[in-house]
């Protein structure tokens, strides 16, 4: 891990975001969605341009192709004058595979913004670890800007907020009015035919009250634990970290929550927060998701909140890696979530 972790350069209204598709081809499934979601962020104010993977629709089944095809695809973005940001396509299973392709020398040099997530964590605590560039955990092209018909606008304003906006001074962030987990389907017009079902977001919720100032990092369980034992795993001291799963069967969270307890990881952190699973399986047991994570946890002098809106779920807040905030959880639920700095330059 770099001592000092830099800042991208903020993107502008006008700046063209560079698409790489790192894991899953989903333009295969769905050409419309992907579409879409390049639309939306057209209306945002921003030009695209596709890595050469990416625009000739790459695929070998699951993956959208090599890993030396899919690094190169990045590594021209990033080497690419008229690129100044660069989104995933989504995510997927596979992004890992590009790790040993990388240049993280000149990832750091160039300065880019990098947005994804999911199995996008792969890239994020990678080029944290060698690259030492902040980055954001944030939509990707087809989740959530290609939702029908202009995205999901509240990730689409967060994602604004951290990647344009905020350079300095403290950014408070308060839990949206509405969340869904709605899925439609992709292989015919249901997911622009019928209308995304919300449901009232009853704000984030305390299971340890405590407050903290520390960097946070944003992380995909599932991914990070196939990163466990690689010399790109993590430095969780003195973090906060935010961990989102989008399928959490109870059986297989305790296998992960139970590896990160015997790992270490948290005697490490100073803070915690979960986020709100997008498919969730309770599978019989007469508990659920943040009673699990309390029975392995157990009992901690951090701050600990759940149903945080940075997930599988929508809408989305973007969170810029490392970044430092302001976490105080009080008993009555009552949840303060702020970014103490500018999370671009």
């Amino acid at each position: 891990m770099f001592q000092q972790v830099i800042k991208p350069r903020a993107l502008k209204i006008g700046d063209t975001i560079g698409i790489f598709t790192p894991s899953s081809p989903a333009y295969q499934w769905n050409e419309g969605l992907f579409l879409n979601g390049l639309e939306t962020l057209k209306r945002l104010g921003f030009k695209v341009k596709l890595g050469n993977l990416t625009a000739r629709r790459g695929h070998q089944g699951y993956r959208s192709g090599t890993p030396k095809d899919r690094a190169d695809e990045f590594m021209s973005l990033i080497r690419d004058p008229e690129v100044n940001a660069l989104m995933s396509t989504i995510g997927g299973m596979n992004s890992s595979s590009l790790i040993p392709f990388l240049d993280f020398d000149l990832i750091r040099k160039e300065r880019k913004l990098i947005c994804g997530f999911s199995d996008v964590t792969s890239l994020h605590v990678s080029i944290l670890k060698f690259a030492g560039l902040r980055t954001l955990y944030g939509p990707s092209v087809m989740c959530w800007f290609g939702d029908w018909p202009n995205g999901v606008e509240e990730s689409s304003a967060w994602f604004l907020d951290a990647a344009v906006n905020h350079k300095s001074g403290v950014r408070s962030v308060d839990a949206p009015s509405r969340w869904s987990n709605h899925k439609r389907r992709w292989d015919n017009d249901e997911w622009k035919t019928l209308p995304r079902a919300w449901q009232k977001n009853d704000g984030w919720r305390v299971l340890t009250p405590g407050s903290v100032e520390a960097p946070i990092l944003a992380l995909n369980l599932n991914t990070l634990m196939s990163s466990a034992g690689t010399s790109f795993w993590p430095d969780f001291s003195r973090k906060v970290l935010l961990l989102e799963d989008m399928e959490a069967p109870l059986s297989r969270t305790e296998r992960s929550l139970q590896q990160l307890k015997l790992i270490g990881v948290f005697d490490q952190i100073s803070g915690l927060v979960i986020g709100k699973p997008e498919v969730y399986n309770q599978e019989g047991a007469p508990f659920n998701y943040e009673d699990l994570f309390q029975e392995i946890i157990g009992p901690r002098r951090y701050p600990i909140i759940y149903n945080f809106d940075c997930s599988h779920t929508v809408p989305m807040i973007s969170v810029p890696q490392l970044s430092p905030i302001r976490l105080v959880a009080e008993k009555d639920h009552s949840v303060t979530f702020q970014f103490l700095d500018g999370s671009i330059e």
